[in-house]
């Protein structure tokens, strides 16, 4: 039986959907609830219980014209601004407690011969994930729909690895994130295979904030490679650490989303959930 978040965020994923395509003629709590099936009442408690915030005030997150007043209002350098804006903040960013080690050459290039792999599956507010860990940090974590897909997805990246069902310290710690003040989590350590330069992209999407959008041009200036746009693109679709790896902070240029590698409704989700917290966090700091 599928956990009650997963079941709870299939529905809002439904919902987003819907939002998404009709958001020009924002749609009524009556309009979208009529489409799950849920009377008015049931889904409205059921939406703000999952985003903190009514289904009306997450559309207004998650529409282009949020996207595009981002873009607007903080100009070419974003980024940067976002970056002086969420470090002087009260809110715990990525880059503050998550760090990025990557494997050896050796590590790289015999498929994981020597690691040692914990794995375990999990609930969050945006469906089930697959949690792995070497002894060093995270190593994988991604969204899926069939437990059997998604295993052997992990284990074409380190084929000769050993691998063990279990849950560690490591996992939870990270898995940890979507449920407590960041300031009480202890240091989130990535141990990720990748080339210098996909470490590097990787390493960038960390400083996105919480609440904040960049873009793929914005993300090789700040790498100091401007014209590599479609590189990034490469390699920010193969990041291989969901939602830690804010990649799905990264919108185009004309304020669109785009297209996310688990789903463009998640994308959506994650950046309307989000804004909420980061609004709901900068009015309790007034």
């Amino acid at each position: 039986m599928k956990g009650q978040k997963s079941t709870d965020f299939d529905r809002i994923a439904d919902a987003i959907f819907y939002l998404r395509k009709n958001f020009k003629t924002q749609p009524s709590l009556e309009d979208v609830a009529g489409k799950l099936k849920l009377s008015p009442h049931h889904f409205q408690r059921m939406f703000t219980d999952w985003a903190g915030v009514s289904p009306k005030k997450f559309l207004q997150y998650i529409t282009l014209e949020y996207a595009k007043g981002l873009l607007k209002e903080n100009g070419p350098s974003l980024l940067d601004t976002a970056l002086d804006s969420g470090l002087s903040g009260t809110g715990r960013l990525h880059d503050l407690f998550i760090n990025i080690e990557g494997m050896t050459p050796g590590e790289y290039k015999n498929g994981g011969k020597d690691l040692s792999i914990n794995y375990s599956y999990a609930e969050s507010p945006f469906g089930k994930l697959l949690v792995a860990s070497t002894p060093k940090g995270i190593c994988y974590i991604s969204f899926f729909e069939n437990e059997k897909k998604i295993f052997q997805e992990l284990k074409s990246i380190f084929p000769n690895a050993t691998y063990n069902q279990t849950v560690d310290m490591i996992q939870q710690n990270a898995l940890f994130i979507f449920t407590h003040d960041w300031s009480q989590l202890n240091k989130i350590k990535l141990h990720l295979k990748g080339t210098d330069f996909q470490l590097k992209v990787w390493e960038t999407l960390l400083k996105v904030p919480m609440g904040k959008l960049s873009t793929y041009g914005q993300v090789g200036e700040q790498m100091g490679n401007p014209n590599a746009t479609r590189a990034i693109g490469t390699a920010i679709g193969n990041n291989p650490v969901a939602f830690l790896i804010p990649c799905h902070r990264i919108i185009r240029s004309s304020g669109e989303f785009g297209e996310y590698h688990w789903g463009d409704s998640r994308k959506v989700a994650m950046i309307g959930w989000e804004a909420a917290k980061t609004d709901m966090v900068n009015r309790n700091d007034l």
